[in-house]
């Protein structure tokens, strides 16, 4: 069974910020301890779900970001200070203290009632890792699997009205292909579907499903310093042809080259071509990790969000095997599954 423990620590990088009060709009005070490398910086609060609206900004001053304001109702934001992002919270009414130390927000009802929520399911994934991994767990590996599972059930079911409720969905919605997503939504509350990631996860769901094992590939171009790149370079020339989507800031990415590179050295110049393509990375920082990784293969640079939106990737690294004619064998396999998977298609081909 595939299972994701998410810590509270990953989750809970936890900023927050503000606008001007009304009596019809409840006010807030957020209060952001920071270091004397930020001050005379300004701290903008964007919208978590929009990405890039600016709700509000602020400048930091005596090591310390405090924004005040009112709020029509509560929602996820996220602070950017210097282009860095400082992590998501719920704004609500109250005063919101942030805990630079344990990187978490405090001091209202919803922020503490999430706090509590990942608080509960760190301990159950921390018991899950302490137990040997191997047979004689078995049964209590299915218990905490379950707990953790009731846990964030039960929050979804009372909160799917707020923003937790919104986070809990979004966190299984990854994982939905387009069926279970349109499942998902219809016993939704009505607002699931008007959040604009919620209505991004259906468009990825849905090119997902055009571009799954069995469909032909469809082409993409970037272009990058005076240079076009196609997929179609690549990509139907009568190999096969392994494309890996990655970046360089993408941890699972940089370790996934490992089986990669034992693709490429196993499999390169005896019908097999590997590609990678860079996305949501700037190209130097992806020349950085080239080098420093040691990556022989091919690559197409600032791929930025093109080949995401055409083949619905919502989380990297996403590898898709193209057979020689350019038709999509497999895609998201990793690790030795890969290794297995590429290996068996190449025996065939001898």
């Amino acid at each position: 069974m595939k299972q994701k423990f998410l810590t509270a620590a990953a989750l809970l990088s936890m900023t927050v910020a503000a606008c001007t009060a009304t009596a019809s709009h409840p006010a807030y005070t957020v209060n952001i301890p920071l270091t004397e490398d930020e001050n005379g910086l300004m701290a903008y609060m964007v919208s978590y779900d929009d990405g890039k609206l600016k709700l509000d900004s602020t400048v930091v001053e005596n090591n310390m970001a405090t924004f005040k304001g009112n709020i029509n109702e509560p929602q996820f934001v996220r602070i950017i200070i210097n282009g860095d992002r400082y992590g998501t919270f719920i704004l609500e009414q109250g005063t919101i203290n942030v805990n630079q130390k344990l990187r978490i927000a405090t001091g209202t009802p919803l922020n503490d009632k999430f706090v509590k929520l990942l608080q509960d399911g760190d301990s159950i994934a921390t018991a899950y890792r302490q137990l040997p991994q191997d047979s004689s767990s078995i049964a209590r590996q299915k218990e905490l699997i379950d707990s953790y599972n009731a846990l964030n059930n039960n929050a979804y079911e009372t909160n799917k009205d707020n923003p937790i409720g919104y986070y809990l969905f979004l966190q299984k919605a990854y994982e939905y292909d387009a069926a279970q997503l349109d499942s998902a939504l219809a016993t939704a509350p009505a607002k699931m579907k008007g959040y604009k990631r919620v209505a991004g996860l259906v468009h990825a769901a849905q090119r997902k499903l055009q571009t799954s094992p069995g469909k032909m590939f469809t082409d993409f171009s970037v272009e990058y310093n005076g240079k076009t790149s196609k997929l179609s370079d690549y990509v139907g020339k009568g190999k096969y042809t392994l494309v890996d989507f990655w970046a360089s800031w993408c941890g699972p990415c940089i370790r996934e080259t490992a089986f990669i590179k034992d693709i490429y050295n196993k499999w390169n110049g005896k019908g097999l071509d590997v590609l990678g393509v860079a996305v949501w990375d700037e190209p130097e920082n992806t020349l950085d990790a080239i080098k420093n990784h040691e990556l022989p293969w091919n690559q197409i640079l600032n791929a930025q969000s093109i080949p995401t939106e055409l083949y619905g990737i919502s989380g990297i690294p996403c590898i898709i095997l193209f057979a020689p004619d350019g038709t999509i064998v497999d895609r998201e396999t990793r690790g030795e599954e890969l290794v297995k998977l590429v290996d068996g298609k190449m025996s065939a081909v001898k």
